[in-house]
C-alpha cells in the first residue's frame, strides 16, 4: 500500500512533540537515536518537526531506545502515529480559520476536559448562533460577511462534543468561569438576544459534564484579572496544554512549569468566583431583567 501524502496535522506536531520529550529525557541526541534504531540521522528531525511519517510498527523499537517500558504510554504513542495523517472536519473550511485557532480545535477534539477562564465573552462553546454571530462579526475585524457566516458555523460545530457520547471518555467536561459584565451584555440590533442567551447557560449547566461559575463584578483581586486563558487536558499519558487567547487567535504553552502556574490560577479564579449554585442564580435574575 503507498504511503498518504504527509499531511501537517496538530497530531502530527504533538506526535513529534511528544517523542522529542522523550528522547531528550534518554539523553539521546538525534545522531545517537537513530544510531541506536539504525535510521539515518536526519529521519529523527524531520519526524520530530512534523515532516515525515513515523510507521506504527516502528513506534515501539524507537520508544524502547528512548527507554520507555510504560505500555500505556507505546499504545498511546501508537494511536497517535495511526491518526498523525487524519485531518478534522475544519480541514473543509480551508484557510478561513487562523491556524492557531484550527490548531486549538485539533487539541479540543482529544481533549478529555477544558477549563476556561473568559473575563469579556461567553465561552464559545457556550455561545448560541445568534450572540456568535454578533461576536465575531465585530471581532473578526478583517472578515466579510461570508466569512462570519463560517466561523458562526464552525463554532457551532464544535459544540457535539459537548454532548457526543461516542467520544473516547464520553463528552468534554468543560469548567468555565465567566465575568458577570459579560451577562449585561445588550445587543443594539437584537435587545433580547441576551435573554435567550442566558436562557441557554442555564439550560446548558444542567448537564453532569458542564460547570459554570460566574465572577462577580465585586470579586476579590485574582489572577483572571490579566487576561482569559484555557486549560486543555488529556488523558495519560499527554501532557495538558494552556491556550491564550489574543485578538489574533490563542499562543500554546505546555511547559510543565507553565501548566502548573495556570492551574493554580485556575484553582484561585474558582475560589473567587461565586459557587455553582449562586451562579445559576445570578445568571437567572440578570436573565429575568434583561430585555425580552
Amino acid at each position: 500500500m503507498p504511503t498518504p501524502p504527509l499531511v501537517q496535522t496538530v497530531r502530527r506536531r504533538r506526535l513529534g512533540s511528544a517523542l522529542r520529550n522523550f528522547r531528550k529525557d534518554a539523553g539521546h541526541t538525534s545522531d545517537s537515536a537513530a544510531q541506536a534504531v539504525g535510521w539515518d540521522g536526519s529521519k529523527i528531525n524531520r519526524i520530530e518537526n512534523a515532516k515525515a511519517h513515523l510507521r506504527i510498527k516502528d513506534v515501539r523499537p524507537l520508544l524502547e531506545a528512548y527507554a520507555v517500558t510504560d505500555e500505556t504510554v507505546i499504545v498511546a504513542m501508537e494511536e497517535l502515529a495511526r491518526d498523525a495523517n487524519k485531518v478534522g472536519w475544519w480541514s473543509n473550511y480551508g484557510d478561513l480559520p487562523e491556524t492557531n485557532y484550527k490548531d486549538y480545535i485539533g487539541l479540543e477534539e482529544d481533549a478529555e476536559s477544558t477549563r476556561i477562564y473568559l473575563p469579556g465573552l461567553i465561552p464559545g462553546l457556550l455561545q448560541i448562533p445568534q450572540y456568535a454571530r454578533e461576536i465575531i462579526t465585530a471581532t473578526a475585524i478583517t472578515r466579510d460577511s461570508s466569512e462570519v457566516s463560517a466561523l458562526v458555523e464552525m463554532r457551532k460545530k464544535r459544540q457535539a462534543i459537548l454532548t457526543d457520547t461516542s467520544r473516547p471518555g464520553g463528552p468534554l467536561d468543560l469548567w468555565a468561569v465567566v465575568h458577570e459584565s459579560t451577562l449585561h451584555y445588550r445587543s443594539a440590533t437584537n435587545p433580547s438576544l441576551m435573554r435567550e442567551q442566558l436562557r441557554h447557560l442555564l439550560d446548558i449547566a444542567g448537564q453532569p459534564n458542564i460547570t459554570i461559575q460566574v465572577m462577580p463584578i465585586l470579586a476579590n483581586p485574582h489572577p483572571g484579572m490579566v487576561g482569559p486563558f484555557h486549560i486543555v487536558r488529556f488523558p495519560h499519558p499527554w501532557p495538558t496544554v494552556i491556550s491564550v487567547e489574543t485578538i489574533r487567535g490563542g499562543t500554546f504553552a505546555e511547559g510543565t512549569d507553565d501548566v502548573k502556574v495556570y492551574e493554580a490560577a485556575f484553582e484561585r479564579i474558582v475560589a473567587a468566583a461565586l459557587p455553582v449554585d449562586d451562579s445559576r442564580e445570578k445568571i437567572k435574575t440578570i436573565m429575568e431583567d434583561a430585555p425580552s
